[in-house]
This record gives structure tokens, sequence and C-alpha cells, in this order.
């Protein structure tokens, strides 16, 4: 390291010639000296607006252009690192006696100097030599920086796969959009096509109507024609002599009682029945929106998972269909073998397979008329099966729990919801990627809960039961 009197020595030789301190911005004129950019224009200034001829250099009189100054990029670094060197020199100095600081105190932490350790207030004090000293904190430095090195992996690790998770939701969004374009233009085309059928269908019914209309009017035209004629006769018949009149009279009146008037219907009954049938020829629509809809509130593009229960993992005393799509809890112990996967504690069982990706939902019929709970959600493949299982999420376990009366989701502490009606179906959905176990109530697609987790394993459709009589079925 240089010493001082070596900086000190560096330091004259850049030193500005006009205000005799460290160049600063140092530009270099004509003759080749070199000044501070500051000090040389306000030198210039001095001079007055309009000197005769030139301005000469401060140093050796030499003519030079104003607008001739050039910065001297390079001798800026050389006074830079000359003001680096006394910076360090001055360190390494103490301020108060000008020695060398060789020594570390402990209580005050500071460094001194021989004078400085020998002063009354430090004579008591565990005084060591620098490298002695900065050695115990070198190590804490290094269990931090460890620290900070595994905290900031982590928070790297974060990143990446939250970054992950967005790209995926970003695809989803794409794919959702694009689904989306398709199933209106599906329904586009089919709103078209419906609306062409029942319009011909009122055209038709239109047209019958005025047909009848039309064959009603000629039909009263006709008896109108006929009781007029009845009466023009009769009128005749009243004004004449009481020979005449009684002449064929009870002919007369026969004849004209006999003449009843049919009473024809404008609309036919078969045509009236037409008419009131029409909203049946609805019926095509509606189902379409109801499918079109159902669609939406399942999330379009979800898979529907075609899963069975594993006898494997099952409980004793649950009892399993043959299909094994349905469960019922019983206090009676089934003749079950014990094997690593089954669950001795806790009254759950597993379904067949399991996800390592993709998103996928199900629907799960909840039977709790006589009472007792319905445990379902997804669990870790590694989830304990053997003693006590904590249903919580830090234990690999993502549930709800429908009891009679009541709904709560199994976080790290039991949350119980408020929600409009119990629900006797509950479709669960998982998105492996982004992380998410969503439920919902599968008559009125209410949300229900959404939990939000990081997978990095196998999980596995879970379903427990407890208190007789409870039972659920599956289906997708």
């Amino acid at each position: 390291m240089a010493s001082a009197t070596s900086v000190t020595s560096l330091e004259e030789e850049v030193n500005c010639p006009i205000c005799q301190g460290s160049l600063r911005e140092p530009v270099t004129i004509d003759c080749g000296h070199n000044f501070c950019r500051s000090c040389l224009t306000r030198y210039c200034e001095t001079l007055g607006p309009a000197p005769e001829g030139p301005p000469t250099c401060p140093l050796c009189k030499e003519p030079f252009c104003l607008g001739s100054f050039r910065p001297n990029w390079q001798l800026a670094s050389v006074v830079e690192n000359i003001q680096r060197l006394r910076s360090d020199a001055e360190a390494d100095v103490c301020q108060e006696h000008g020695e060398k600081v060789y020594f570390f105190c402990e209580e005050d932490e500071v460094q001194m100097c021989v004078v400085c350790r020998e002063a009354r207030e430090h004579r008591t004090h565990t005084v060591r030599f620098l490298e002695e000293a900065a050695g115990p904190y070198r190590e804490q430095i290094q269990k931090c920086l460890e620290c900070l090195r595994k905290e900031r992996d982590k928070i790297q690790e974060m990143q990446s796969r939250e970054n992950q998770r967005i790209q995926v939701l970003l695809t989803q969004v794409a794919t959702k959009r694009q689904r989306v374009t398709s199933e209106f233009a599906h329904l586009r085309q089919f709103l078209e096509e419906q609306h062409s059928l029942l319009l011909a269908h009122l055209e038709r019914l239109d047209g019958d109507i005025l047909r009848q209309r039309d064959e009603f009017e000629v039909l009263v035209a006709g008896e109108l024609c006929r009781f007029s004629t009845l009466i023009t006769e009769l009128e005749a018949k009243r004004e004449r002599p009481a020979r005449e009149l009684l002449t064929n009279i009870r002919s007369t009146l026969l004849r004209c009682e006999a003449r009843r008037c049919r009473k024809p219907e404008a609309v036919s009954p078969e045509l009236g029945q037409r008419i009131r049938d029409f909203p049946q020829q609805a019926l095509p629509l509606q189902r379409e929106m109801k499918t079109f809809l159902e669609k939406f509130c399942c999330e379009l593009d979800y898979e529907p998972a075609h899963i069975s229960l594993d006898p494997q993992t099952s409980h004793p005393k649950l009892l399993l269909s043959e299909d094994h799509q349905r469960a019922r809890f019983s206090y009676k112990w089934q003749n079950s073998p014990d094997n690593p996967q089954r669950f001795d504690r806790a009254t759950c069982v597993l379904a067949h397979g399991g996800f390592t990706g993709g998103r996928h939902t199900w629907v799960v019929s909840v039977d709790l008329a006589h009472g007792g709970s319905c445990t379902l959600g997804v669990v870790s493949e590694d989830v304990r099966r053997k003693g006590e299982l904590l249903l919580r999420p830090e234990n690999g376990v993502w549930a709800m729990r429908l009891a009679w009366g009541f709904v709560s989701a199994l976080g790290s502490f039991p949350t119980r919801l408020a929600l409009k009606e119990q629900p006797r179906q509950v479709r669960v959905s998982l998105d492996y990627e982004v992380g998410w176990v969503t439920f919902a109530n599968a008559v009125t697609q209410e949300p229900i809960h959404t939990f939000t987790a990081s997978f990095t394993q196998k999980v596995l459709p879970f379903f427990g039961l407890w208190g007789r009589g409870s039972s659920f079925s599956l289906s997708s």
C-alpha cells in the first residue's frame, strides 16, 4: 500500500496551476498544460469581453483558442486513483497520533495504534491484533452469508415456481379464450338454426290460422245468406192474406224450425293444441343452453376424472361397493388384511392412480341423512397411513368436511364456511401445475373453498366417513 508521503508527492503532480488543488474535470489547451475546466473558464472570463488577440496560457503565456478545451480523461482517471490511494493511506493511519493502526479494541469496537493501546481508557479492555480480531468476525460473516445465500436460493426458487405458475395460468387463459370462442361459435350456429326452425314453425301456425279463418269466413257467409233468405220468406208470408198465409203453414214453420244455426269454430282443436304445444319446440334449445352453462360452470378445460376407490387403502370400518364407486361407514370391522397402504386409525380411503399433472374434476354425492360426517379432497402420495392423521395442508392433506348442519375447510386451523345451502353433491377440481384444489356445489355451482399449494409429487383423491349410515358415491 502506498505511504502518505508518496501519495502526497503524486497529488502535487496533478494539481491545477490556477487553484492549486486536485484537478477537477481536467482539460488540456493548445500548449499542452492541464487545468480544471471551471478554473480555466473563470480565467478566460477575467480577460474581459473583447481582449486584444487570443488568450494566453496562465503558465507559459502561449496563446490558445477559446474553443480548444480538450477533456483529458486519462488524467482524470489518474486523479481519481490518487484520491483513492490518499483515502486508503489515511484510513491506515491513526487520525489522532499519525501512527499506523495495528490493534482492535473489542469493548469499544475501534481500531488503534500503539499510542492508543497504552491510553488509560483501553488498558483494561480486550485488545487484539487486527487479523486476530477479524478471525471470529469472518466466521460470523461466513455463517451469515450461508444463511443469506440459502434465503436467496429460496427466493429464487419461489420466483421460478411462481413464474412457472404464471406461465401456466397465461396458457390456461389462452386455452380458455380459444375454447370460449369455439363454444360460442357452436352456440351461435345452434341458436341461428333454432331461430330459423322456430320461426318456420310459427310461420306454419300463422298460415294455418289464416287458412282456417278464411274457411270460417266462407262458412259463416253461407249461413248468413241462408238465414237471410228464410227471414225474407217468413216476412213475406206474414204479410199475405189469411188464406195464403195458412197455405202449407205447417211445412213452412217446420222448415224454419229445422234450420238451426251450425256453430263453426274459427280455430280447430288440433290447431289450438299445436299453438299450446309450441313451447315444446324450444326444449332442444333449453337442453343445449343447460349443457353450455354446465360446461362453463365446470371449467371448460378440466378433464372429468373417472376414479375408483382403492380397497387396499380403505379403513376396515368402510364398506366399499363391488364397483368401488360407493362407500358406507360401519361400526363393524371388516376382515381386511393389514398392509402399509391401509389407514388403520383414520376412517379414510384413497382413489386408484392419482395425478402428477393436468387439470381434473370429479363429483362426490354425499348422504348424511342419518348424521355423521364426510371428508373429501386430495392428499400427497406419502400421506401418513398409520396412527393419527392430522387433516391439514402441512401434512399433505387439502380437504373439506361436511357434517350435519355445517361445512368446514380443513386448513392449518379449521374454518367453518358460510354457505347458502348444505351441498349434497360436491365438485372437486384439481389444477396440479397452478396448485389449486377447488370445491363447489355441483348442483348450484356455488363456490365453497379453494386451497393453494405447491405440488411436487403425486396426489390422490381422498375420502373419509364417520358416523353410522354416512356414505358417498362418485361420478365424473
